[in-house]
């Protein structure tokens, strides 16, 4: 009978395992650059500033500028 120890093993599961981390690791990235925003502001830096300095798409930018201002 095929179980969990045997999925694990496969090229798929191993694959697709690597692809979660991936994802995870790029979705951190982007929240602490996200974090980074109100700082950013603070120091005098527009939302077009921090978008290109940061790599990020301005729509995120001021999505973040708009939840500090209030």
């Amino acid at each position: 009978m095929f179980e969990l120890s045997d999925l694990k093993k496969t090229r798929f599961y191993q694959e697709a395992k690597e692809d979660g981390r991936q994802e995870a690791i790029q979705e951190a990235k982007q929240e602490g650059k996200l974090e980074i925003v109100p700082f950013a502001l603070s120091l005098g830096a527009t939302v077009e500033q921090i978008a290109e300095g940061l790599n990020l798409d301005i729509e995120q930018v001021r999505k973040v500028a708009q939840g500090h201002q209030t």
